[in-house]
């Protein structure tokens, strides 16, 4: 195992009843990286990033992040959680809180911070993700776009080393999406940790260190994204490409 890696999968395997959805799964990814997967539909793209957080468990391998090990033991997973911001492709959001009150939760419950330094904090990252205007509205008020970027600004609240996203815009219309990965190219170019699940390769291109490329369980090809897109080896890769760029 890589010494300086922030995640670290080695060898992990996921079945669901018979269904076998991860196949010795090996992934590095050091600080500061930023990892794209993507894949076909049903490929364990998701499931693999869920486990990351223990939102799903895996039965064999190891998952390492930040220094521990994901087990069992609640106590590791809290401490995974603290550090492992995640953003849906549906955003989560609680209807009856306003933006500002979905952005101040969990760091008063779970960080104790003051009230006043997690709105403090709060309005700092709607700043960020450029909608600070939206603080005391409802997100049934919002546009998809806008509702994303408070789900985005709601996991930076926390302060997590890493982030995880899991097809953020695959639920957005076509003209919110660009929206969102602006947010996210401009957090990619701060050093934020990332993996990302998904079929935007221009956002690979933009920002990736390297792309994941998953199909049945497995990890078919990694790569960085000039060979990746400029010379895929594994014609499963070739045949995914050419579907995804032809749209």
């Amino acid at each position: 195992m890589s010494s300086g890696a922030m995640i670290q999968l080695d060898q992990v395997n996921k079945w669901y009843g018979q269904f076998h959805v991860l196949r010795n799964v090996n992934l590095s990814v050091e600080k500061g990286q930023k990892v794209v997967v993507c894949g076909p539909s049903g490929s364990g793209k998701s499931t693999m990033i869920r486990c990351i957080n223990r939102l799903e468990e895996h039965q064999q391998g190891r998952i390492v992040v930040n220094g521990i090990e994901l087990t069992s033991d609640v106590k590791n997973v809290d401490a995974i959680r603290r550090e492992v911001g995640m953003v849906f492709q549906h955003f989560n959001l609680f209807p009856h809180l306003t933006v500002l009150e979905n952005l101040t939760l969990a760091p008063i419950w779970v960080r104790k911070t003051p009230k006043a330094e997690a709105e403090a904090i709060a309005r700092h990252y709607l700043e960020r993700v450029r909608i600070p205007e939206q603080a005391d509205k409802y997100p049934g008020q919002l546009s998809g776009g806008q509702q994303q970027r408070v789900a985005i600004a709601r996991a930076l609240c926390m302060k997590p080393q890493i982030m995880l996203f899991d097809e953020p815009t695959s639920a957005l219309d076509p003209e919110m999406v660009k929206e969102v990965l602006d947010t996210m190219v401009s957090l990619a170019n701060e050093g934020m940790t990332m993996i990302c699940v998904t079929h935007e390769m221009g956002f690979a291109k933009a920002v990736a260190d390297f792309v994941v490329f998953m199909d049945k369980g497995e990890v078919v090809e990694q790569a960085a994204p000039t060979e990746f897109f400029g010379n895929p080896r594994s014609d499963r890769t070739k045949l995914f490409l050419s579907q995804i760029l032809a749209h």
